[in-house]
């Protein structure tokens, strides 16, 4: 993967709130198992709501934090060193996906792709579905309509998981970001309702609202060379298969039968509310296979 240093790098797209002591330190219970446990350390929290999309969050507050300061990061984003720094790469990725979206989301699905800022924050964060803190990973709030990562995370990811390729650093962000698609789309909503109706089938909903985030984010990569910043310069030069076999071993990682392994739990498919290792890697290659959000129809199959 080499990104493309005569691109610019918006960071507008992100909130800079790191430093800023958001979250009070509070963290949001990660139900293991789709709600019939508890948390079980730090690292199986983090296993746990890994690209998770901010689903089953505590409503604690009516919002947010204030917005973040980006004037530190505009000024390093703007250096000419800046694709070596992490948060800059990833406010790049997080230009590419947003700009496919922006693109693919009328011209797949006829309606209008409305912009998800990410927000960077440190230890804690305040947001619109309740307090968070880094032990839950990267996540999307439905409720106010951001993305929200610790950038330490991709830490967590290498040394705990063994996902060290950068590749899965945009994979990460391409999956919360096909949340926000499923909240704009309103399949986010319907899924909400259909466990509400079937609770015995809510984990099993779950899982295919999550697959179908892998399967967006795999159509991202395989476009992500195509996207391009606000006056046209193309923000990756190039993107190899080693890449995305990188993305397709984070998705193996991730999956609810690993987890439930390094946790030294039994795997337990009807507890499985993210798909397994062999699913999560089927959606995401799915989608970057066919390069198109309409091959990601998980509802519309068993599985």
């Amino acid at each position: 993967m080499e990104l493309n240093e005569n691109a610019r790098i918006d960071t507008s797209q992100v909130e800079d709130r790191r430093g800023s002591g958001g979250g009070g330190g509070m963290g949001i219970p990660i139900p293991i198992g789709g709600g019939r446990g508890g948390i079980v350390g730090i690292i199986i929290a983090v296993l746990v709501a890994l690209v998770g999309g901010g689903f089953g969050l505590n409503a604690m507050n009516d919002g947010g934090d204030a917005a973040g300061d980006n004037t530190a990061l505009k000024e390093k984003c703007d250096q000419s060193d800046a694709l070596q720094q992490l948060d800059c790469r990833n406010t790049a990725y997080i230009n590419s996906i947003q700009a496919y979206w922006n693109k693919a989301m009328p011209e797949v699905f006829g309606e209008r792709y409305q912009p998800s800022k990410t927000i960077f924050f440190s230890q804690a964060v305040n947001t619109g579905c309740g307090n968070a803190d880094s032990g839950v990973g990267p996540f999307y709030c439905p409720a106010d309509d951001k993305v929200y990562i610790d950038l330490t995370f991709y830490q967590v990811l290498a040394e705990q998981l063994g996902a060290e390729g950068e590749f899965a650093q945009p994979y990460v962000l391409a999956h919360e970001y096909g949340h926000h698609v499923q909240d704009l789309l309103g399949t986010e909503a319907q899924m909400r309702r259909q466990q509400q109706r079937d609770p015995n089938n809510a984990n099993a909903l779950s899982v295919k609202l999550e697959l179908q985030a892998d399967c967006y984010a795999g159509a991202w990569a395989k476009n992500a060379t195509g996207t391009a910043d606000e006056v046209g310069v193309k923000i990756f030069k190039s993107i190899t298969e080693q890449d995305i076999q990188q993305a397709i071993d984070t998705a193996e990682k991730i999956g609810d039968d690993a987890i439930s392994k390094r946790a030294n739990r039994p795997v337990n498919p009807e507890e499985f509310t993210h798909g397994s290792s062999e699913q999560r890697k089927q959606w995401f290659t799915k989608g970057y296979e066919s390069g198109s959000p309409k091959s990601c129809d998980t509802f519309g199959t068993s599985q």
